[in-house]
């Protein structure tokens, strides 16, 4: 690593070689006639350790330098040292509005300046240190607690894609569900700014939408894997995965955060309808939380287009006109407006997964 560059801006030739005399032996020097040349050293780049400035100089005097270091968030990483005399009238009081390090009067001692100086480059130099450390610290984290949500989402996945298998379906259902889901949430995050949907939420509903059917693990193979039509006492059985994937979920549970709450409102209400027609708490409207009205929709498109053990694969136009007919409930109005900026992501979806036989 070079050594680092101390800029002097001064008008007066015998101050810059003094000032180039006491830190040669540690810095390289570079020497500013006037505050347009040293606006071009400092816009060339340089590792500078601390800028001396004088005030009253020709063409650009000390404040304009001073504007423009702020101007580039230069003030914040380069300690500047005001180098004024006595005749210029509050330029220390403007000049510590700037937040610079230290205002030195002429005429100076050089051994003041040197120690003054010393002092701030030290401090400086620290604060650069420390800052590189905890930038380093945070990212550190960063990567961890992103293999920690990798895995995490590995074995969410995992845990529901055991769920599909059981009833004999491809496990891509998972992978589906999170799509759609993602994509509703992105457009109701576009068209409707008052849900206040940042890309955390987002993310952690879509996790979450991974778990909704994990209550199907309680469901009997008789009924979960029954080919023809349910009886009402069997439907009423099915309905039930609901409150056992609650029950799951609430077992396992070590932390009731964000995403536990979102997983507990899917799994439990992915089935209530917009007009209290759903299961298992008859939730209406609002009631209803957003990511399960999100998981709804998602849900019942996935259903009607892929192949189950007791229906053929819809069509995607005749999946989409069902779920806008209310043929399959009632759903969440603005979920069904983004449904329809969502048409064309829903069929490329499908239609892509029909290609390599996944639906």
């Amino acid at each position: 690593m070079g050594r680092q560059y101390i800029l002097i801006a001064d008008d007066v030739e015998v101050n810059r070689v003094v000032l180039d005399l006491m830190f040669c032996a540690e810095y390289d020097i570079l020497q500013a006639a006037n505050g347009r040349e040293a606006i071009r050293y400092l816009a060339e780049g340089h590792d500078l350790a601390l800028v001396l400035l004088d005030i009253l100089m020709p063409a650009v005097d000390g404040f304009g330098v001073l504007d423009y270091m702020e101007d580039h968030g230069l003030l914040e990483k380069i300690p500047v040292i005001l180098i004024t005399g006595e005749a210029v009238e509050d330029s220390e009081e403007r000049a510590y509005a700037y937040k610079i390090a230290d205002v030195i009067h002429k005429p100076f001692y050089p051994e003041i300046v040197e120690r003054r100086a010393k002092n701030i480059i030290e401090l400086y130099q620290s604060k650069r240190r420390m800052e590189k450390r905890l930038k380093a610290q945070q990212e550190e984290i960063w990567l961890q607690e992103r293999k920690i949500q990798e895995h995490s989402e590995f074995m969410i996945d995992a845990l529901s894609t055991v769920v599909e298998f059981r009833g004999q379906e491809s496990g891509e259902h998972i992978k589906r569900i999170k799509y759609f889901s993602r994509v509703l949430l992105k457009y109701l995050q576009k068209y409707y700014p008052e849900y206040k949907l940042d890309q955390d939420q987002i993310n952690s509903m879509v996790r979450a939408s991974a778990l909704h059917d994990i209550g199907k693990i309680g469901i009997s193979d008789a009924i979960l894997l029954k080919p023809g039509e349910l009886t009402e006492e069997e439907f009423e059985t099915v309905k039930t995965h609901t409150t056992i994937g609650c029950d799951i979920l609430e077992a396992f549970c070590r932390k009731r955060d964000e995403f536990y709450q979102h997983c507990y409102d899917i799994c439990r209400h992915h089935h209530e309808r917009w007009d209290g027609g759903g299961y298992p708490d008859h939730l209406k409207g609002e009631q209803i939380p957003l990511c399960a009205q999100v998981v709804a929709v998602a849900d019942v498109y996935d259903a009607l287009v892929s192949e189950r053990i007791h229906k053929g694969a819809l069509v995607n136009s005749v999946a989409y006109d069902m779920i806008l007919s209310g043929e399959c409930g009632e759903f969440a109005p603005h979920v069904l407006e983004c449904f329809k900026f969502a048409k064309e992501d829903f069929f490329n979806l499908v239609d892509v997964l029909k290609v390599f036989d996944f639906v």
